[in-house]
């Protein structure tokens, strides 16, 4: 049976814009399954002892701006590092990916279409309109997406996913959980590539 990964993210979250497509492409080649797992970052933050940006020191700030700047190009990407529609209100966005990962259909095209759309275009993901169009262009019925994310189960779903995030000791995004052992942060997808190839057993915070 093929190895299961955690992928905990939020669309609202640039280091999981960073990390997306370098994490596909190890899913694709050591043939693993993914759980998509969106999360509510603000609550995320306040379950784990974690501040939202505009509440962390100025340093931390302008430290974080130089990381985007370095992984930007490390990466190849060209997005905007604080682009006109950011941060939004990210909570349908996340439930779209929910939705599409409920009908049995993995959200990766859609993932990369609204993280353009956010980092790259500057387009507004908390408009359902936009949303929808994403959908579409990613191959996706827009109007049924749009029944199921504003619905009671995927935002139970959403709610879930927090509580598993927490109990997980995951406490940022993207973190890819693999044999219960976090990955915190699209710079640690390396590692996780190592962990992948060798088969090990996972390490574990106990002393």
């Amino acid at each position: 049976m093929p190895r299961i990964i955690d992928y905990y993210f939020s669309l609202v979250s640039p280091w999981a814009y960073i990390g997306h497509v370098p994490f596909m492409d190890i899913v694709r080649k050591h043939g693993v399954e993914v759980n998509y797992k969106p999360v509510f970052l603000g609550r995320v933050f306040a379950e784990t002892g974690g501040l939202p940006l505009a509440q962390r020191h100025p340093a931390r700030q302008r430290y974080r701006i130089l990381e985007l700047q370095r992984w930007r190009e490390k990466r190849g990407l060209a997005f905007n590092i604080s682009p006109k529609h950011w941060p939004f209100d990210v909570n349908l966005a996340d439930r779209f990916v929910i939705a599409i990962n409920a009908s049995g259909r993995s959200p990766d095209a859609f993932l990369r279409r609204a993280y353009a759309a956010v980092w790259e275009e500057e387009r507004n993901l908390a408009d359902p309109l936009v949303l929808a169009e994403l959908a579409e262009q990613a191959g996706f019925d827009s109007s049924t997406l749009m029944d199921v994310a504003t619905g009671s189960t995927t935002e139970a779903i959403y709610a879930l996913n927090l509580e598993n995030a927490v109990a997980g000791d995951v406490f940022g995004s993207p973190a890819y959980v693999l044999d219960g052992e976090v990955f915190w942060g699209q710079d640690r997808l390396d590692l996780l590539d190592d962990a992948l190839a060798s088969g090990r057993a996972p390490f574990t915070p106990t002393p």
